[in-house]
């Protein structure tokens, strides 16, 4: 079941939001039960194969979080708790991708596993894999209804954001939260709506550019043509993602669950570090405490320190899929991040517009990387960008943008005429709101909670006219991983 599903929005979502605001505040268990069982059934509509699995991991986990409790040995046991899930996270996910490395590098004809991928597993994997450790370390208790609480509650069950054991059970036992708090509902519907709208409006549209482009990038596509595929797919993949949090923010906000923000206008970012600091923020997190810290962060010198990067940029790479062009993607976003650091009093005297520049054109470079199917056709398309050798933009990237949505608003505000006599004007529109929303307006996280009749207004518009956009269900960039 996705966020953006007709089953969701209208049967799903409010029976939920519902049912836990006039029931949870009757008693703890109750509420718990209600996120339990939400849960369950969330999952469980992709299928039961999937959520078998899911289950297996569910039952391991907490099996290893009683031995935990009980045990002297704590680091050992932890260990290879750590490395079970780690393991089961190998297996669906790139057992696969070495069978076909093992097979270029040696000629071999080994066959592909017939393996169905569990959904959201990179997500569930890291959150089994904090819980652990929270455990191991006497953060939280191992009482089964929290744990089922904490891992199956389903608005970051599948993409997260990825979020701390502890903080989630001091929420979950907090009894003021199981109060109806109508400020908190009306903000999590604003920001449920804004999400919407960047999935719908935004991340689909700009979704069609990309997918013309890439479908041509060896024939038909000029070097203007991918220079513009490469700024839509950085806006599609920002819309979609961040919209995705919003809405799951969204949904907690309206039940008094605070989830903790994902994204911090990442494209405002004047350097690669601080780009990290706002993009996908709970996988950094995660990243810095799970394994940049425990390898000794900052503390043993700058070589160190810059491995120490590495390998927490190649662990990303990994993370997020089966291909060499995540790996190659983690690896030189590290280096960046490691050359920034090593000529750090350089960089910081160049002008702000510059240092922004610098970081918006390497993130751009990096997720054509990223949305590339193999690293050669990356480098194709490098090479036809920068020939510069035809700069005309072509008729089939333009009519990707003319959309019903789109005509309708240049019809209302008087842009009809505008529209005929400009070529690409549609797209020329949709680019423009695009920068406009990632590089002026405060984030939607810290707007949540304003919520007068104006901001409220506009929200109803973004759902309506999402909702009217609801004519299939397009899945989110970040359910492959």
């Amino acid at each position: 079941m996705t966020f953006n599903s007709y089953i969701f929005i209208l049967a799903f979502l409010p029976v939920f939001v519902i049912a836990y605001l006039s029931l949870g505040k009757l008693h703890n268990a109750v509420s718990k039960a209600l996120m339990i069982l939400g849960g369950i059934f969330f999952y469980a509509y992709a299928g039961w194969k999937t959520t078998a699995l899911f289950a297996l991991s569910i039952f391991v986990n907490y099996l290893f979080a009683c031995w935990l409790k009980k045990t002297g040995h704590k680091k050992g046991v932890l260990a290879i708790a750590i490395v079970l899930n780690i393991g089961l996270l190998g297996w669906f996910k790139y057992l696969n991708f070495a069978i076909e490395t093992v097979n270029e590098l040696f000629h071999g004809a080994l066959r592909p596993a017939e393996l169905i991928l569990p959904l959201g597993i990179s997500f569930f994997t890291f959150q089994q894999i904090m819980f652990v450790v929270s455990v191991a370390r006497g953060e939280i208790d191992t009482k089964l209804a929290d744990y089922l609480a904490y891992i199956l509650y389903f608005p970051k069950l599948v993409m997260g954001p990825l979020m701390e054991p502890k903080d989630f059970y001091s929420q979950l036992q907090d009894a003021s939260r199981k109060k109806v708090n109508w400020g908190n509902v009306a903000g999590g519907i604003k920001l449920f709506s804004y999400g919407f709208f960047k999935k719908m409006l935004l991340a689909d549209t700009f979704a069609k550019a990309v997918s013309w482009g890439f479908a041509n990038a060896a024939s038909a596509a000029t070097s203007a043509d991918l220079f513009l595929v490469m700024l839509f797919y950085t806006f599609q993949i920002y819309f979609d993602f961040s919209g995705y949090s919003d809405m799951a923010v969204g949904i907690s906000k309206m039940i008094n669950i605070d989830l903790p923000m994902n994204f911090n206008s990442p494209y405002k970012a004047t350097s690669i570090q601080d780009f990290w600091k706002r993009w996908h923020m709970s996988l950094t997190n995660f990243l810095t405490k799970y394994v940049y810290i425990p390898l000794g962060g900052s503390r043993k010198g700058q070589l160190r320190t810059c491995v120490n990067i590495m390998i927490v940029f190649l662990v990303s790479g990994i993370w997020h899929g089966a291909s060499w062009t995540f790996i190659l993607w983690g690896c030189l976003h590290g280096l960046l991040q490691i050359l920034e650091r090593l000529f750090k009093k350089w960089f910081i005297k160049l002008s702000e517009v510059v240092r922004w520049g610098y970081t918006f054109f390497s993130v751009n470079l990096l997720w054509l990387l990223f949305r590339a199917d193999r690293i050669e056709d990356w480098r194709a398309m490098l090479k036809t960008m920068f020939r510069f050798q035809n700069m005309a933009v072509s008729d089939g990237l333009i009519r990707s943008f003319e959309l019903p949505e789109w005509t309708f608003l240049t019809d209302k505000l008087h842009l009809t005429q505008m529209n005929a006599d400009v070529r690409g004007f549609g797209m020329l529109l949709v680019t423009v709101a695009a920068f406009f929303i990632c590089l002026v307006p405060e984030n939607n996280y810290k707007n949540a909670n304003k919520t007068n009749a104006l901001h409220m207004f506009a929200c109803a518009i973004a759902f309506v006219w999402s909702f009217l956009c609801l004519s299939s269900e397009s899945f989110f960039v970040y359910f492959n991983f």
